[in-house]
């Protein structure tokens, strides 16, 4: 079972491990989205000002969010709504000038796979990655060696050698902390968690366009390809379009694994706005999947819509979710569920290392949860200096304990109280597992 020394054996082994993919040439692929992110250095104390001056008549209790927010009301309701229960979550904005002249901000990189290269980047280890907002701004984020962008089929450049096609896409992220007191009136809220809302104002993710030159060149080069990374198909609103793109990538995915059996198909979720859009990524491409990856929200979600229940602060009760899923929608190894106490794997064990890279995970994502950036080594080894998480600690010796470990894996966090950041944990993650699939080294 995992210890902190344990922990810290599996990372001090990261730098050996990275060194010996980077000279066998492996890369990591990251599809399919990218985006510009406005991160916003929110405070309460604005928020009530903003709160007094557009919103004076208003009642703390009675807000709600806005289908698509269009007025600095319905931006403020919104806010208070998330806030002050404590919950994550998207909503559609019409101008995100609305909160960017509202609040101190600056720029980020937006999109699952381009934030798993990244979270890798800032450790040296290797990743071709895909563009939909290819931008100046979103490019001049990912100008590093370790990310490359393919640009034809046989030739790899950087971000800056790519010429833009498509529009930018801004993401307007804002993270709030727990105990933070929302004031308005006589009225007081105190938020209960800390989480975080995305302002969307969609463009190029809506149809998602797949660039050929990415899918081409894994489908030439797929021994180099340690792990094919899936994800951001939730933007597609169009089912058409949608089917369209899928069946594109099933052919992708199944031209990569006939070139290249050893590597891993890995699919990371996302929140979904639409269940027919679920729906059909579960029906066209789960099948062809290896690993899928989610938190415990989407695990609840994705099992509500097959009527399945689930605690999901019960592991035995996740673990059975899990399963369920696996044999239900045909996923071929097995499922991660990581939460902000544990990571979990459930499924065939058969040569993966799923422990190592659920560490190698947790510690990418705590470190940015921490740091508020991508975890460099140093910082990295400020986690493990902590204690794992007291419920990760009970959810492991749980499953142990009911017999489970020659197919569960159960990996403790590093408890961290108040996160200083609390978007892009996930994509983190999803980059340190990726660590862990390995086993084109031994044909190369």
């Amino acid at each position: 079972m995992m210890t902190v020394k344990r922990a810290i054996e599996i990372y001090n082994e990261l730098a050996d491990v990275i060194s010996r993919r980077n000279s066998a040439g492996l890369y990591t692929a990251m599809g399919y989205s990218s985006n510009l992110d406005i991160l916003l250095d929110f405070d309460v104390d604005t928020l009530n000002e903003l709160l007094g001056r557009y919103v004076p008549d208003g009642v703390l209790e009675d807000m709600r969010p806005a289908a698509l927010i269009s007025s600095h009301r319905e931006l403020l309701e919104t806010i208070v709504y998330y806030c002050s229960n404590g919950i994550g979550g998207e909503a559609d904005i019409s101008d995100p000038d609305l909160i960017r002249n509202s609040f101190p901000c600056k720029n980020g990189m937006g999109g699952t796979a381009v934030q798993a290269a990244l979270a890798l980047e800032r450790l040296g280890a290797q990743s071709v990655v895909h563009l939909s907002d290819d931008s100046e701004e979103v490019r001049s984020q990912l100008d590093y060696p370790c990310i490359r962008v393919p640009l034809s089929a046989d030739t790899l450049g950087g971000a800056m050698d790519v010429r833009q096609r498509n529009p930018q896409e801004v993401h307007v992220i804002l993270q709030f902390q727990k105990g933070g007191v929302i004031r308005l009136g006589s009225g007081e809220v105190t938020i209960p968690v800390s989480n975080r809302l995305i302002l969307t104002k969609n463009t190029v993710n809506v149809t998602l366009p797949l660039d050929e030159n990415y899918l081409g060149w894994i489908e030439k080069h797929a021994e180099c390809v340690s792990s094919n990374v899936l994800s951001s198909f939730n933007c597609i609103l169009d089912p058409d379009v949608l089917r369209e793109r899928l069946e594109r990538v099933k052919s992708h995915v199944d031209a990569y694994r006939a070139a290249n059996p050893d590597g891993i198909v890995y699919f990371e979720d996302a929140h979904y706005h639409d269940r027919t859009v679920r729906r059909l990524c579960i029906e066209t491409l789960y099948p062809h999947v290896d690993i899928m990856s989610m938190n415990e929200e989407e695990l609840k979600y994705t099992l509500d819509m097959f009527g399945k229940p689930v605690d999901i602060d019960d592991i035995l009760s996740c673990v059975e979710g899990v399963d369920y899923l696996r044999k239900t929608c045909g996923i071929r190894k097995g499922v991660i569920v990581h939460t902000k106490d544990y990571a979990m794997y459930s499924g065939d064990r058969t040569g993966l290392d799923i422990e190592r890279g659920m560490v190698y995970g947790a510690l990418l994502a705590t470190a940015k949860a921490a740091f508020g950036s991508y975890g460099s080594d140093e910082q990295i080894r400020s986690i493990l200096d902590g204690e794992l998480s007291g419920r990760g600690i009970s959810a492991m010796e749980t499953a142990s304990s009911h017999g489970l470990d020659e197919r569960v894996c159960v990996v403790p966090t590093f408890y961290l109280d108040k996160p200083k950041y609390t978007i892009g944990l996930g994509d983190s993650f999803t980059g340190g597992v990726q660590l862990c699939f390995n086993s084109c080294l031994h044909h190369k």
